[in-house]
């Protein structure tokens, strides 16, 4: 994600805490003149430390997204903060998102649910994937009204129109004023939405069309939410709820293989035993059946499953 950014973005800089030694030691290695690392240390407040012991690895992430955002204006004294999922992948500048904004203090993402997974709006409305908030006051009522929020509650299920850090958005738009519903169609393609879309590339930028009304957009970013590596040198591209067409993953996916391949070299070159978080072996659910292992062996993909090698060197057609 960094790298994209550094790619595409004239002007930014990234602030990342890292929630744990290792990480925060190797991205320190790393040099990344754009970024600021943060550790869990420096971040963690009396507050938040108090929950912590309450919640699981999971829930406390998303317990801290909010905090972060205030930690970072106020201890650096920004004059705006936008907050990003780790598995985002950057394929144009994202000032166009932010000055979307136009004289509103906090933007917001949409899921934009394909038709097929509209359950998810259990789960919330909006997206907690990427979030400006200035540093006004509006901006900042509605950033200290969500940390004290989640600090009371952010738990991993659905409970009294609660879910997570997320479902608190749900009524922002009519609880403050100075909300910004993100209408670009490139800014939160992700698994649950890509399906209303078609994209190709075109001088180095990926656009997309939307399939009922034709509108064309440039892709901004994309989430690449559930993507995994597994045994046997393999990616699982999403959760397998999720139908990907072949389309998606020459033109979306293709791109965070290469990415991904390309950020492992670079760490490997400051530490060669750090290994990919939660390796699962989801690959097994392929070899159960001979005809899936079969063809999973001749084209290096089996529906969301794709061999390392076939997505980051392009072996697709």
């Amino acid at each position: 994600m960094y790298q994209s950014l550094e790619k595409h973005s004239a002007k930014f800089h990234l602030y990342i805490v890292a929630f744990d030694d290792h990480c925060f030691d190797l991205l320190n290695r790393l040099g990344l003149e754009s970024a600021t690392i943060i550790s869990l240390k420096q971040f963690e407040n009396e507050r938040l430390l108090e929950v912590k012991k309450d919640r699981t690895a999971g829930e406390y992430c998303w317990t801290c997204a909010s905090s972060s955002i205030k930690y970072c204006i106020e201890t650096f004294n920004l004059d705006h903060c936008t907050y990003v999922d780790a598995d985002l992948l950057f394929f144009k500048d994202p000032s166009v998102l932010i000055e979307e904004m136009g004289e509103k203090s906090v933007l917001i993402t949409e899921h934009r649910f394909s038709a097929r997974y509209m359950q998810g709006m259990d789960n919330g409305k909006y997206c907690v994937q990427f979030m400006t908030f200035r540093n006004t006051w509006g901006g900042m009522e509605v950033l200290n009204w969500w940390v004290d929020a989640c600090i009371t509650w952010c738990y991993d299920r659905i409970e009294d129109g609660k879910f997570g850090d997320q479902k608190y958005l749900d009524d922002w738009t009519t609880r403050f004023s100075t909300i910004h519903v993100l209408q670009h169609l490139g800014g939160g393609v992700a698994p649950w939405n890509v399906q209303q879309y078609d994209f190709h590339s075109e001088d180095k930028k990926v656009q997309g069309k939307n399939l009922a009304t034709n509108e064309k957009f440039d892709l901004v970013f994309y989430h690449y939410h559930g993507f995994h590596y597994t045994k046997s040198n393999t990616y699982s591209l999403s959760n397998h709820i999720y139908k990907l067409e072949r389309n998606h993953v020459k033109h979306i996916y293709r791109a965070y293989g290469t990415a991904l391949f390309t950020a492992e070299k670079v760490i490997s070159a400051y530490n060669k035993e750090i290994v990919a978080h939660e390796v699962t072996d989801d690959i097994s659910w392929v070899k159960q059946v001979p005809g899936r292992s079969l063809l999973f062996f001749l084209r290096g993909y089996y529906k969301n499953m794709y061999k390392k090698n076939a997505l980051a060197y392009g072996f697709l057609s």
